[in-house]
């Protein structure tokens, strides 16, 4: 599947599978399971991964900037305006302009606020980042958010952190049809099946952490994923039979002798 690459805002990806950063044990466990997922770009919490600080383990000592995509994001923001400066800051720090944005509406849900997502992405954009969005499974604000220029589209499987799976299968099969730019899951892989899944209905990608992290063997579950995403994806192409009302014998009933 060589020429079956991800491209997003310019750059091609062979991988499928963004893995984030956060919840691991260690950065070197977080490292260890990017390799055996094979993936190629890696979200980072801006506010809860250390960066900057020598005396402390930092990311960048274990996943190398130089081999991964650092995809910085705005987890934890509840607001347009803190959003907007959290990737302002990041831009000035790291020179980074790919840059994955959500806004959430409240702490227990960790909903998207789409009025705000929406707002955000604006600015954003009209400072010259690439925004890679969050939100929800609604297919007219994914539309909305294409419109306005974001370079993917990033609706949620169900809750961040939940591992409850793709519970609206069919607004994913719209955004999906409707959409120019990639369309990733993000938010809510519990394990391979729901990566499957995900692909199956024609998805670019799929981005998870907390599947990965919290799983008893981290390393295991991110091997696990990488396999169900290229299998996803491949079933994808092929193109699924047909699904019918009563059985359809694999040989023939007639000219039997």
């Amino acid at each position: 599947m060589t020429d079956d690459t991800l491209k997003i805002a310019g750059r091609e990806y062979t991988s499928r599978l963004i893995i984030g950063t956060g919840k691991y044990k260690s950065y070197a466990q977080n490292a260890e399971a990017a390799r055996a997922a094979g993936a190629e770009m890696v979200t980072v919490a801006l506010r809860r991964v250390n960066l900057s600080n020598p005396d402390e383990d930092r990311l960048q000592d274990h996943v190398s900037p130089d081999k991964y995509t650092y995809l910085p994001n705005t987890a934890g923001c509840f607001t347009a305006d803190d959003a907007v400066r959290t990737l302002r800051l990041a831009r000035e720090a790291g020179g980074w302009d790919l840059v994955k944005l959500e806004v959430l509406s409240d702490q227990k849900t960790l909903y998207p606020d789409m009025e705000e997502t929406l707002s955000a992405a604006k600015a954003l954009i009209a400072d010259g980042f690439q925004v890679m969005v969050y939100c929800s499974d609604d297919p007219v604000y994914a539309k909305k958010l294409e419109d306005v220029g974001c370079c993917a589209i990033m609706p949620l499987g169900s809750l961040i952190g939940s591992g409850l799976g793709i519970q609206n299968p069919l607004n994913i099969r719209l955004i999906v049809e409707n959409a120019r730019v990639p369309v990733i899951v993000d938010a809510g892989v519990g394990t391979a099946s729901d990566a499957a899944i995900a692909m199956e209905l024609g998805c670019d990608g799929v981005l998870m952490n907390t599947a990965i992290a919290e799983a008893k063997d981290p390393v295991r579950m991110a091997r696990a994923m990488k396999h169900a995403v290229l299998a996803g994806r491949e079933a994808y192409l092929a193109g699924r039979m047909g699904r019918k009302r009563y059985a359809d014998p694999s040989s023939p009933l007639a000219g039997l002798i």
